[in-house]
């Protein structure tokens, strides 16, 4: 972890990461996470700052017509069904929680299009509570460290929950999304360029570069 922390700044910051550092706020944090689902992140950074430049709560979110927020957002992938989610979001926001963005992982998950990653990053980064976001990059390198030997997001989280040290918690993802993003990928990683290949089992691992 010191090793990935001293590396990373080098790299590109994930998008969500940045809208957090930037913005600092928990609604941002959760519909630019929204917004990031299958898109990448220079579309979504793009998009997040359009929409965010005409609603910047879910109050003014609500003034927009689902049409307008369609052509803000757009082209994210699945632009359509994201702005129908952000409605209903925004409306269930105002209607159940006065208009503040829940910050409990269990709350947040009632949200609809909100799963267990984007709850935990809105937990991590917009209120800087201890949580562990996992997503393909942090499933795949928990297990590829020989760290974690799990079948999916979903379980990976709950065993870092025992196995991680809490201190740890909150950057875990960004550390290891960065370090996905770059170096350790999904195939073919390059393991030659990685600051912390001596200690990676490489468990799955059978090309490198």
């Amino acid at each position: 972890m010191r090793i990935l922390r001293r590396e990373v700044p080098k790299w590109q910051t994930p998008i969500v990461t940045l809208m957090a550092e930037t913005y600092a706020s928990p609604f941002r944090v959760l519909i630019s996470c929204i917004l990031s689902l299958r898109t990448q992140d220079a579309t979504t950074a793009e998009a997040s700052g359009r929409l965010f430049a005409l609603a910047e709560t879910p109050d003014q979110m609500l003034k927009l017509t689902k049409a307008r927020i369609e052509k803000l957002i757009f082209p994210v992938g699945f632009y359509r069904t994201k702005a129908k989610t952000l409605v209903e979001i925004c409306r269930v926001l105002m209607e159940n929680y006065s208009g503040k963005v829940p910050d409990e992982i269990e709350e947040l998950l009632k949200l609809r299009g909100v799963g267990r990653k984007t709850a935990n990053l809105v937990v991590t980064l917009g209120y800087r509570k201890p949580g562990i976001c996992v997503d393909t990059h942090v499933h795949r390198i928990s297990n590829r460290w020989g760290y974690v030997r799990t079948k999916n997001p979903a379980a990976t989280e709950f065993v870092l929950r025992e196995k991680l040290p809490k201190r740890y918690w909150i950057e875990y993802n960004d550390l290891l999304v960065s370090l996905g993003q770059q170096v350790c990928r999904p195939i073919s990683p390059k393991c030659s360029q990685c600051p912390i290949k001596t200690y990676c089992q490489k468990v799955g691992v059978t090309t490198t570069r």
